[in-house]
């Protein structure tokens, strides 16, 4: 371990299937020989994302900050596909905690090759009700957490340069955003006003860094299946009533995401730079018009 710092509508989509027995995998090898940090990767999508980088031929460091148990359950789950993988105790919205992390990934692996900014929490309020450190600790991890990440993943990329066997890119920065950053979100301010932050913060990192061959993009979830949001989906009516909202009619899965990431991640979107790809069955399209309006 790196030291720290329904009518019946079921909640399962029936069309769904697992994408790790899909064979062959499309994804296979396409990050082989590169070195990923993970970010919030003990659960959730962060969990997803970093299994996927796996799959796909990545060294993977698995970051965390409680559930010592779970973030090396997925190390485990890495190293018996056959790659490489360490866990990362650390808090990411800590100055030092992030510079004894990413000293201890390149010790561990040499170099890093892609940062996936993933950990981010709510403490969700009515304006009226949310206090100071209720706002101040979903800032603190969800967008200056990023940007200490991002930080210290663009020095690595910057001193190492573009390894032309590895990559076309010296280094990949995914940014974990929501449609948050787009859709206003009631009660839910702190939380929606990091996701915009993220949204601004990306674009600016990916136009200073392009001309250093960086990549810097991000992901925009929509609802998918997590332990974060179990309320809005895990009883019949609730998911019925998440549906009104997602115009493609089925929940999203972690494993949405981790695709996504893992294309981002690989030479496959080497001129995509400075985007935003929403992944969150046209949830962002404002269903509520569909109709009219």
């Amino acid at each position: 371990m790196a030291r720290s710092g329904s009518a019946t509508v079921s909640t399962t989509d029936p069309t769904a299937t697992d994408p790790t027995s899909r064979s062959p995998d499309p994804q296979s090898h396409v990050l082989a020989g590169q070195k990923a940090l993970v970010t919030g990767a003990n659960s959730g999508i962060g969990r997803a994302v970093a299994l996927a980088l796996g799959r796909a031929g990545a060294d993977v460091a698995v970051n965390y900050v409680d559930g010592d148990d779970a973030a090396e359950a997925v190390a485990a789950e890495i190293r018996a596909t056959g790659g490489r993988a360490m866990t990362c105790k650390a808090d990411v919205s800590s100055e030092d905690a992030v510079a004894v992390m990413f000293a201890a990934v390149i010790e561990t692996f040499g170099t890093l090759d892609i940062l996936v900014s993933n950990a981010g929490l709510q403490r969700d309020a009515a304006i009226g009700a949310m206090t100071l450190a209720q706002w101040r600790k979903v800032i603190d991890v969800n967008l200056t957490g990023q940007f200490l990440c991002a930080r210290a993943a663009a020095a690595e990329f910057i001193r190492r340069g573009v390894v032309p066997e590895v990559s076309r890119a010296a280094g990949k920065i995914i940014c974990m955003s929501s449609v948050h950053q787009r859709i206003p979100w009631a009660g839910h301010v702190n939380y929606a006003a990091s996701k915009g932050g993220i949204h601004m913060m990306m674009e600016s990192l990916a136009q200073e860094l392009a001309p250093q061959r960086i990549r810097v993009n991000a992901i925009a979830p929509g609802a998918i299946r997590t332990p974060i949001n179990t309320a809005a989906w895990d009883t019949p009516e609730a998911y019925e009533k998440l549906m009104t909202l997602v115009p493609y009619g089925r929940i999203g899965e972690p494993e949405d995401i981790a695709r996504a990431a893992v294309w981002l991640a690989s030479d496959l979107s080497d001129y995509v730079v400075g985007t935003t790809l929403f992944v969150d069955g046209g949830m962002a399209l404002y269903p509520g018009f569909a109709s009219g309006g």
